[in-house]
């Protein structure tokens, strides 16, 4: 009888979609290999596990937590920060926890917008203008529900993080690799990376894992890729005028959009080196601007017909911008 008491693992759910945990099962029976070599502890979306379960840990007592999606709210802080205590190693898992994703385009508008929004439009029958409440007292007790925070934040910025694995979602296929990895550590055959690493992708860009031909061809107009008939299968998509964001974007998925015939949107995030993604990308897109003056050169760039969405539409939250000016007025006081 085997004595010894298997590492702990969880996973948690913060400001994302899910496809994260489903990037997870879809390792198919690699996900036996964690269930065989890990006890699972928490992991709310498979499991029965309560916040006051974990509270009762030791400090460090779970060796891996990965945890995908940003921090949008006060619970996620608190979880972050309660799993940080517990856990020898955290994991930024996926691209909403390494750098705000898609719900990071909410710092686009300050918190009163949303909920305004949300909650008095066309769409929505709210005729007393009822909005949501942080606490309500009913007969059974006080109900608490969590507080928007005034901008959504990559895990990094709550509490240290070991390591990062971007991706919306990562790739299952990397996903496993790094699965494998973490099992020969626990048995003694292999060391992990040196902390704050990049994991389970590549060092270089989308464009060095892509076929497609590039015969440095310039362009005197961006488009979208439905305007574009016929797309070349074979050259860069970039120098047909369609914004791809694959010289900016980090490696790891094999190409997978631009070899599909559709443009990277740079789901995995800021390559090696790459201080702010959107000011990359729009150099990347500058270099193929068939223009000799500052007004021609804007009239191409207006042919984006969504900027932000194009350059920041993953990487809002973990860019420089962080947000608009008027998000940062109110989060400023």
């Amino acid at each position: 009888m085997n004595t010894n008491p298997k590492p702990k693992f969880a996973m948690y759910w913060a400001a994302s979609c899910g496809g994260c945990e489903i990037a997870v099962l879809n390792t198919h029976e690699k996900i036996l290999d964690v269930d065989a070599n890990f006890e699972v502890v928490f992991w709310p979306v498979a499991m029965d596990a309560k916040y006051h379960d974990v509270e009762a840990m030791e400090d460090g007592s779970i060796l891996l937590t990965l945890f995908n999606g940003g921090i949008r709210n006060d619970e996620n802080e608190h979880i972050a920060k309660l799993l940080r205590q517990k856990s020898k190693i955290l994991v930024a898992f996926g691209s909403c926890a390494c750098e705000g994703c898609i719900p990071g385009l909410a710092n686009l508008s300050p918190v009163g917008d949303i909920v305004r929004t949300a909650f008095n439009t066309i769409t929505t029958d709210n005729p007393n203008a009822i909005y949501p409440r942080t606490s309500y007292d009913v007969p059974e007790g006080e109900l608490h529900i969590p507080t928007l925070s005034r901008m959504v934040r990559p895990l990094e910025e709550v509490v240290d993080v070991d390591y990062f694995m971007p991706g919306c979602p990562p790739e299952s296929h990397q996903i496993a690799a790094v699965i494998d990895l973490v099992i020969k550590v626990v048995k003694g055959e292999a060391e992990l990376p040196p902390k704050g690493s990049v994991i389970g992708c590549g060092d270089s860009t989308v464009c060095d894992e892509c076929p497609r031909a590039r015969n440095v061809k310039f362009i005197k107009e961006f488009k979208r890729i439905q305007d574009v008939a016929p797309v070349d299968p074979t050259l860069c998509l970039l120098e047909q005028g369609i914004p791809c964001n694959g010289p900016a974007t980090r490696s790891g998925c094999n190409a997978r959009c631009p070899q599909a015939g559709t443009q990277c949107i740079g789901c995995y995030g800021p390559a090696d080196g790459v201080m702010d993604y959107g000011a990359r990308l729009i150099t990347a897109f500058s270099s193929v601007i068939d223009a000799n003056t500052p007004e021609e050169i804007e009239h191409i760039l207006d042919g984006i017909p969504d900027p932000t969405g194009q350059v920041y539409r993953f990487n809002l939250a973990g860019s420089l911008l962080k947000a608009n000016r008027e998000v940062w007025k109110v989060e400023n006081g």
